[in-house]
């Protein structure tokens, strides 16, 4: 069985001052996929890293952003960026090869997407809308060709991450009135569903659990939102259909209260057996 986790931290320091070292302990991950860990690599708490390689894109932009792999095996390669030369130095996209033994050889992707912003409207910001339409545009070419180059080695290929858009209305409680907002725009939707296919990427958490709610990884800190779950599913593993395919379990590890939160996201953890 090989248990992979993608968790957009919202700060490692901050996610380990409430509890990520338990959770990363308890859980027994062999792979986990971070986001924003906002950190200096040689600031990054011992407990956050604790029994795990750390492969890391910092970034360049001090206090934000920031992605990475913990895994249990040292990747056998590492590549940071996808060739997108207005972000690839932002630390939004790191990717590895992992030869786990008595495992499928793997390439691992972590993302983390632009939020973006809406093109009209009162909160409009049109060159932040933009910027998020070119990442997407060239992120999307981009898996095709990773996804293609893993298949020629005999890999299969998994991108996992916060991807900032809710696929369908099953993806978040107030989908009616979201339609306007950034992450819920019909054009962001599009993009997510052109990604995926039965021979291209599958949606690992809604092979598994098709036509369920949810189940949500991000929730407002404003109050009441996470216990009533009013949250959206942002968080992601899209993988390969023979990936996929061994999928045995998948969901989120929703705290049972919000005083219990790691983040403002939680994480998302698919069991493969493979």
């Amino acid at each position: 069985m090989l248990r992979i986790a993608t968790h957009n931290v919202n700060g490692i320091r901050s996610a380990v001052r409430r509890g990520f070292g338990d959770w990363l302990a308890a859980r027994d991950c062999d792979v986990v996929a971070l986001q924003e860990v906002r950190c200096p690599a040689e600031l990054i708490p011992a407990e956050a890293v604790a029994g795990y390689h750390l492969s890391y894109h910092a970034g360049v932009l001090a206090g934000r952003n920031g992605v990475a792999l913990l895994t249990r095996t040292p990747p056998s390669a590492v590549r940071i960026g996808f060739g997108h030369r207005p972000t690839d130095e932002h630390g939004r996209y790191l990717e590895i090869d992992l030869d786990a033994p008595g495992h499928v050889p793997l390439t691992l992707g972590s993302l983390y997407l632009p939020k973006g912003a809406t093109h009209d409207g009162p909160d409009a910001d049109p060159a932040k809308y933009a910027r998020k339409v070119a990442f997407m545009r060239s992120f999307r070419a981009y898996l095709t060709r990773a996804r293609r180059e893993a298949g020629r080695r005999g890999r299969e290929f998994a991108v996992m991450g916060d991807f900032n858009i809710a696929h369908a209305e099953l993806d978040l409680k107030n989908w009616r009135t979201s339609k306007r907002m950034e992450g819920f725009l019909s054009h962001e939707r599009e993009w997510f569903g052109s990604l995926l296919g039965p021979r291209t990427l599958i949606d690992v958490v809604r092979h598994v659990v098709p036509g369920e709610q949810g189940p949500y990884s991000w929730w407002s800190w404003l109050d009441g939102r996470f216990d009533a779950d009013v949250g959206w599913r942002i968080d992601y593993q899209l993988a390969t259909p023979g990936l996929a395919r061994s999928a045995v379990a998948a969901g989120t590890d929703r705290e049972s209260h919000s005083s219990l939160r790691l983040s403002d996201h939680a994480p998302v953890v698919v069991d493969y057996d493979c």
